[in-house]
């Protein structure tokens, strides 16, 4: 019962994450570079830290609880998983969210997943090893049924379809970028897991589990916020697209705001809601290990999900679909896998 509470939990912070980029679709007369710096302060600063709050023990401060760990690798897992973010975002730019998410998903599924587990001793090839690499390499066989029906879509769509969809459709680039985003993504697992000493600090001193992890989440998300605020200045600067924050009117102005303010939520809600499911599994080995990929698998397919309400499949053709679907159901086997 526990591990389906907990999976419900992910489920709902999955549903979150993947609903986040709806809200930036209504963001006006701001550069890719602007709403992105906005929405991240959101995201990665403001409720990650609200969130943390919730984990100090009584008697403590969030700066007490994290200034007697190591909080060295947190952040800076978290800068190399900013760049992740960075090119994630704009997978999602050049691919659309369907396909751009599952590519990028996929890949900081399987290695999110198996390098915290190989970094920590457990041998893949035997016992409880072997069952979390059969699910990951299950996740990877739907994620990659969800890229072909990527692919088959691309060929069956005209290129004016195409930029209806996605403006800024471009397969091959697209790509690249989403398999880049991929990699460095998975460094977020890798900053939780390093944080194990924060957790642990704030479960022994009385704070509730369910919250005990989001102190280490906002370490690795402030790593990531330095790093997307870095090259949004920078882009800032060259498209001299700095002044576009205040030149909008007011009540675009607050529009923006307000939009970038509910995707960041959004956004947070995946991490929120994993920290909270992983509670419950405490009592499988396993499944806390493939929490990250359990998580990753969702995103892939409430961003599917998404990706046909915003007609981003549309003129792809039945058979496409048909792949669509199937990749998806695969991906919902892959969360059965470890628990059985």
């Amino acid at each position: 019962m526990n591990i389906l509470i907990g999976l419900l939990i992910i489920a709902l912070g999955s549903f979150g994450q993947s609903s986040s980029y709806v809200p930036i679709k209504k963001i006006k007369d701001w550069s890719w570079e602007c709403f992105w710096l906005v929405q991240g302060v959101f995201a990665w600063l403001v409720f990650p830290f609200l969130g943390a709050l919730l984990a100090v023990p009584e008697g403590e401060t969030l700066f007490s609880l994290l200034g007697t760990s190591n909080i060295a690798m947190p952040l800076l897992y978290g800068v190399l998983w900013g760049v992740g973010g960075l090119t994630f975002g704009l997978s999602m730019r050049y691919l659309g969210v369907a396909l751009g998410q599952s590519i990028s998903l996929g890949t900081c599924s399987a290695f999110g997943t198996l390098l915290p587990a190989v970094f920590g001793g457990m041998d893949l090839f035997s016992g409880n090893g072997l069952i979390l690499l059969i699910g990951v390499c299950v996740t990877l066989a739907g994620i990659a049924v969800i890229g072909y029906a990527g692919s088959l879509r691309a060929k069956n769509m005209t290129e004016e379809e195409k930029r209806a969809a996605i403006k800024d459709f471009a397969l091959t680039k697209g790509l690249l970028v989403a398999l880049l985003a991929g990699v460095m993504s998975a460094c977020f697992n890798l900053g939780l897991e390093s944080g194990t000493a924060i957790l642990e600090k704030a479960v022994t001193g009385g704070a509730n589990e369910l919250f005990a992890l989001n102190p280490v989440i906002l370490l690795v998300t402030m790593g990531g916020f330095l790093t997307n605020a870095c090259y949004c200045i920078y882009q800032n600067i060259k498209n001299k697209t700095g002044r576009e924050y205040f030149s909008v009117p007011g009540h675009i102005l607050m529009n923006n705001v307000l939009f970038c303010a509910l995707a960041g939520v959004l956004w947070y809600s995946q991490f929120f809601g994993l920290g909270m499911g992983k509670s419950y599994f405490t009592g499988s080995p396993v499944m806390l290990a493939f929490s990250w990929s359990i998580l990753m698998s969702l995103n892939v397919i409430f961003s599917n999900v998404w990706g046909i309400v915003l007609k981003e499949w549309k003129g792809s053709g039945t058979k496409t679909v048909i792949v669509l679907v199937t990749g998806m159901a695969i991906l919902i086997v892959s969360l059965i896998i470890p628990n059985l």
